[in-house]
């Protein structure tokens, strides 16, 4: 080592002929390290504070996706930071052989904002796609062959959820799917009346807004007709709430905007850990209750003390600084403002509270999302016409005007890009 040669240069990221020294850039160290599920990573990001990020080279961002509804509380909540310290301080995981006072306290919350009735129950896992799992699980102890999905749907990428995800581009490469899953138009009644005829259904499942469809909301009159026919057919209602619940729409949970509209089962993940890894599911009555017995399902981690105590302040902090009523305010004001524009490439907004999709004219989506990175701000593009934001639930009318007001040069910058 010469005189002029520091040891961290020599410091490398692993051993044998493989290694590669620490610092070679990141993104290659990703590529070198990661499996290649994501592709490239757009940027690697290193701090967060409420709805803004930095990146490893100093650039600063408007997160107006929260980790894809996800960052409740934006980044580093000193309410999140806080719960976090504090229960790790006395118990991080237990296993499910033992339960856990945060365990308990959150799965009595959970049923008291679902308005659940005596005898529900929930089930906690990791993620969204688990909670599906579990759920498609629930269905399956009815002893009915059928199970129906919507087309345009997404409900995970594990092999029980993939069956219920309409895309076939996501579920070709792993056939054959747990069998027996049905996909229906979105919106058709007769043809939901029809496939329920038979009396054979277990279950129908369905997202109130489809997100990854491109904020898709199902309307007011297709969800009764949801409710009402599965109700008459003794058809489970499982509606998944993995993006549209924890106060995203502006009510505790999407369904909860139209009167009596309680399913039968419900999950949960995304915005109730506000970044921290949880999800649940919600067995509404007794007779739902009890369709998994003790030894049909399970999970290691799901439930764990230190998930419970975060999802418990995210609720908390939800109720203190009533973010319900802000997340509906400050999201349809933002709806409006973006109409406003009467910009030639917008086809208006969908979506309720802070989960919005801005329709676009030509397929630019893709486009207008890495011009809005390069401008310093995040957000998606789930379909080639469609704009996903989902900022984290605490952002101001004035960060959303910022974005509003940089909209139409981000719009013309894709559409010239799209020309060239």
């Amino acid at each position: 080592m010469s005189e002029h040669t520091t040891a961290a240069e020599h410091t490398t990221t692993g051993s044998g002929s493989g290694a590669r020294p620490a610092g070679t850039d990141l993104p290659t160290r990703y590529a070198d390290a990661l499996l290649p599920v994501f592709g490239t990573p757009q940027r690697v990001l290193s701090r967060g504070e409420g709805v803004r990020v930095w990146d490893t080279e100093g650039r600063e961002y408007l997160d107006l996706l929260a980790g894809i509804a996800v960052n409740t509380l934006g980044h580093a909540h000193p309410a999140i930071t806080s719960a976090l310290a504090k229960q790790a301080q006395t118990l991080g995981h237990v296993s499910n052989f033992f339960a856990t006072a945060p365990q308990i306290e959150l799965a009595e919350k959970l049923l008291q904002l679902a308005g659940a009735p005596a005898g529900s129950g929930v089930f906690f896992a990791n993620s969204g796609t688990e909670a599906n799992e579990a759920a498609f699980k629930i269905a399956r102890r009815t002893g009915r062959p059928r199970i129906l999905a919507l087309e345009n749907s997404f409900h995970g990428r594990t092999m029980g959820a993939l069956a219920l995800t309409s895309k076939e581009a996501y579920r070709a490469p792993f056939e054959p799917l747990p069998g027996g899953v049905e996909f229906l138009p979105a919106g058709d009644e007769q043809a939901l009346a029809a496939a329920l005829a038979p009396g054979d259904v277990a279950a129908v499942f369905a997202e109130p807004i489809q997100g990854e469809a491109g904020v898709l909301p199902l309307g007011q009159d297709y969800l009764r007709a949801l409710r009402r026919l599965t109700r008459e057919h003794g058809t489970l209602l499982i509606l998944d709430e993995v993006q549209t619940g924890m106060a995203r729409t502006g009510h505790w949970f999407a369904h909860q905007a139209f009167a009596d509209l309680q399913p039968d089962v419900m999950t949960l993940a995304k915005g109730l850990g506000g970044g921290f890894p949880i999800g649940a599911v919600i067995a509404f009555g007794a007779q739902t209750h009890d369709l998994l017995q003790p030894g049909q399902h399970g999970t290691t981690f799901g439930g764990n003390p230190l998930a419970a105590a975060v999802a418990l302040a995210v609720i908390g902090t939800i109720l203190e600084e009533d973010l319900l009523t802000r997340t509906a305010r400050t999201g349809d004001a933002f709806a409006a403002g973006v109409e406003a524009l009467d910009h030639p490439l917008i086809d208006g907004v969908r979506g309720a509270g802070l989960l919005r999709g801005i329709g676009l004219r030509e397929p630019h989506a893709a486009g207008v999302v890495t011009a809005a990175l390069e401008a310093g701000f995040i957000l998606n593009a789930p379909t080639p016409t469609t704009l996903r934001l989902a900022p984290p639930l605490i952002i101001s009318g004035a960060d959303l005007d910022l974005f509003t007001a940089t909209l139409p040069g981000l719009l013309e910058t894709a559409a010239a890009a799209g020309r060239s």
